[in-house]
């Protein structure tokens, strides 16, 4: 049995990231939002585009107002002529001479012949064509944005690997990008294993209420709907592969399937996909010690390799990791997580997501883990690293966690809901008091 941090490290390692041209697509600009960066965007001209203003006032030589508000000038006011006024978007019309000032404003261009500007705040204004400068900037160049100041062209803006984020957007639109280079979505199948297991929309009426058709010893396949939206929010695009029951003739041809290179299946919005390879397939449930768990031997029946059979984790202990070799192309990543719906779940966010962020193309992604005072007492068992779930928030000393209320049972599903947070108890820890600081790691 593995610890979490070498299970981590053994699942990263299988993972071949997304890295060819064609793994490359160009979307629209706003389509980008979320998806990882391809390839690095350089700059197609300098920014600032031209000495601009940083602050509304007027645009003056330096030297004509340096002794402005000084001792030396206390007898002199500092009068310049205001020659224009320039807002952002326009061009100037007229140059700067001796003792002249334009009008202008945050953004717009410096006209030629000055060199400094003097905010308003420090200017008092003297009939329709004067402007008294009351205390002269600090140096020549105060408040002037130069060409080129931020970036040249050619410079690198964006590099590749980055997830791509609202400023990240901003960035692209102002260098011209109508388009973007992205990786494309890994494409991931879902298998949900159990006899128990019935179809969501067998199951339930328009109301969500119960139908005859659910049966003693039945529940509905939730996990699969939780993972494809896990799957989703990993900015991988799922695909829902279908339900298979205990037996092992079915899970082996249901496996086998996902190895011929392009499948047709469902994605998560019901809506048929084009047939494509998988890069890798998730099943729920079948990877225990029990009767009726057939999935890792029926992966050694189909040439697998075994990589991963059980963490030393709690929620979530038996974890199968499975290389299996195709026809043509790469082998094929399995992950095997448990059937219980927080034991998946768990074990998704703790060792599936850091790896389909890596196989999607982003660079250097990590869990999210932050340091806070847990405002209850924690229990473990000691023996396996153990998450615990609930809430984190900022409060005025620092990071909390409270745990959730109720049972903590991996089939408790909905105790798991509304929660942010997973609360880290090492191995050898089985209690942490109320004000005990606690390694958190955040859902998201």
């Amino acid at each position: 049995m593995l610890s979490v941090a070498e299970a981590e490290a053994v699942l990263q390692s299988l993972v071949v990231p997304l890295a060819t041209a064609e793994d490359t697509e160009r979307v629209a600009l706003l389509e980008s939002v979320g998806r990882i960066l391809a390839a690095p965007i350089a700059s197609p001209l300098d920014f600032p585009h031209w000495d601009n203003s940083a602050m509304d006032g007027y645009a003056v030589r330096y030297v004509d107002v340096a002794q402005a508000g000084s001792e030396a000038s206390a007898d002199a006011a500092c009068l310049l002529e205001v020659i224009e006024a320039i807002a952002a978007g326009q061009v100037p019309q007229r140059s700067i001479a001796s003792h002249q000032a334009a009008r202008i404003f945050t953004g717009a261009m410096l006209p030629e012949g000055a060199d400094t500007i003097v905010m308003q705040e420090n200017t008092r204004v003297r009939g329709d064509r004067q402007v008294e400068v009351l205390q002269a900037p600090p140096q020549a160049g105060h408040f002037v944005r130069r060409r080129g100041e931020f970036h040249r062209v050619g410079d690198r803006l964006l590099s590749p690997g980055i997830c791509l984020g609202p400023a990240d957007i901003a960035v692209l639109a102002a260098a011209q990008c109508a388009t973007v280079p992205v990786f494309r979505r890994p494409q991931v199948g879902i298998l949900s294993t159990g006899d128990e297991l019935v179809e969501l929309f067998g199951a339930l009426g328009a109301g969500c209420e119960p139908e005859p058709c659910l049966q003693p010893g039945q529940i509905i396949d939730s996990n699969r709907y939780a993972l494809a939206a896990l799957v989703q929010h990993s900015g991988a695009q799922p695909h829902l592969l279908g339900r298979i029951g205990d037996q092992p003739g079915a899970l082996r041809a249901a496996i086998a399937a996902t190895l011929t290179g392009a499948i047709a299946s469902v994605t998560a919005t019901s809506s048929p996909a084009q047939p494509r390879p998988l890069d890798l397939v998730i099943s729920s449930g079948g990877v225990s010690v029990g009767d009726h768990d057939h999935v890792d031997a029926v992966l050694e029946a189909l040439g697998a390799t075994l990589h991963i059979r059980a963490v030393a984790v709690k929620p979530g202990k038996p974890l199968t990791v499975a290389t299996l070799p195709r026809p043509q192309g790469p082998d094929l990543l399995y992950v095997g997580l448990p059937g219980n719906p927080v034991s998946a779940l768990v074990s998704f966010w703790r060792f599936v997501q850091p790896a389909l962020r890596r196989l999607g193309g982003a660079a250097d992604w990590q869990p999210q883990f932050v340091q806070g005072k847990t405002l209850q007492s924690l229990q473990a068992g000691g023996q396996r690293e153990t998450y615990v779930w609930g809430r984190w928030r900022w409060g005025a000393e620092g990071g909390e966690f409270a745990i959730a209320p109720g049972s903590h049972s991996s089939g408790n599903l909905v105790n798991l809901a509304q929660t942010n947070a997973l609360a880290k108890i090492p191995i050898g820890i089985q209690t942490l008091a109320p004000g005990d600081l606690v390694e958190v790691l955040l859902l998201g």
